[in-house]
């Protein structure tokens, strides 16, 4: 007589129903960390390890890939009188922002992302994306921020030391928003640490492996994962919620994305 499956195997096999419908809801990004934050969410009392076994039997992975390689720009700036402000943990939104510039290829030619990130929530607050990497893609990114937000002055504005953000006309667009800028030290990648793991999750998670035929194509792809970011993608950083549930958890008001 044929055995009947037990109790412990006819509940694995309904979990890995859910386990599978996260990680498809997810476009295939997540991995078993997220996946079980996402159940969680959702009510259901399961352990990472049990959710990361039975991922592993059903061939359900996150993504992740090599980065791109950055490189150096010639630009007129002044990096002088920019210092390092002593950053402290945010305690609510628009208190700190901080942005990058990173690469992305279409048709085999660069192309240029700028990206604003409001830290105490990690939300994408404005972005830009140009053939050339300069103060005027920089500026554009930090004109849709403030736009999306209206901060009050003396917000903080974090970056590395590019010289897109050293430009005088970026720098100028700060004082006339009333932002105060701070930048990296010399030679401290990871004073921007933030923004850099954005940057990795969005490249793994989605771009990795893609061809982009022209510039609509990609802007479609990063309006969408953004959106995706904001609105769904959990943080452990954030008790895994997303962007976008942490600051309504908070009772912060959301911005435009």
């Amino acid at each position: 007589m044929r055995r009947q499956p037990s109790e412990r195997s006819q509940r694995d096999a309904q979990l890995v129903e859910q386990v599978s419908q996260v990680h498809e809801r997810s476009c295939g990004y997540y991995g078993s960390p997220r996946v079980t934050g996402q159940l969680r969410r959702d009510g259901l009392a399961v352990g990472r390890r049990r959710v990361a076994r039975l991922m592993r039997l059903a061939g359900l992975q996150g993504r992740s890939a090599r980065l791109y390689r950055r490189s150096k720009v010639g630009q007129r700036a002044s990096f002088a009188s920019v210092p390092r402000l002593q950053l402290s943990e945010p305690s609510g939104p628009n208190q700190l922002w901080v942005g990058d510039v990173t690469y992305l290829k279409v048709a085999g030619q660069w192309r240029y992302l700028a990206t604003v990130m409001d830290r105490h929530s990690r939300r994408i607050v404005g972005w830009s994306l140009s053939h050339r990497r300069d103060a005027a893609l920089t500026r554009a990114a930090l004109r849709q921020a403030a736009r999306n937000r209206r901060p009050q002055p003396g917000l903080v504005f974090h970056s590395d030391r590019g010289v897109e953000y050293a430009a005088f006309e970026y720098r100028d667009e700060l004082r006339r928003l009333g932002i105060l800028q701070s930048m990296n030290r010399p030679g401290k990648m990871n004073d921007n640490a933030h923004m850099e793991s954005f940057f990795h999750s969005m490249k793994t998670e989605e771009l990795y492996g893609k061809a982009f035929a022209d510039d609509l194509q990609l802007r479609r792809i990063l309006s969408s994962y953004i959106t995706f970011y904001n609105q769904q993608r959990l943080h452990s950083s954030l008790r895994y919620l997303p962007p976008a549930g942490f600051e309504q958890r908070q009772g912060l008001q959301a911005c435009v994305n």
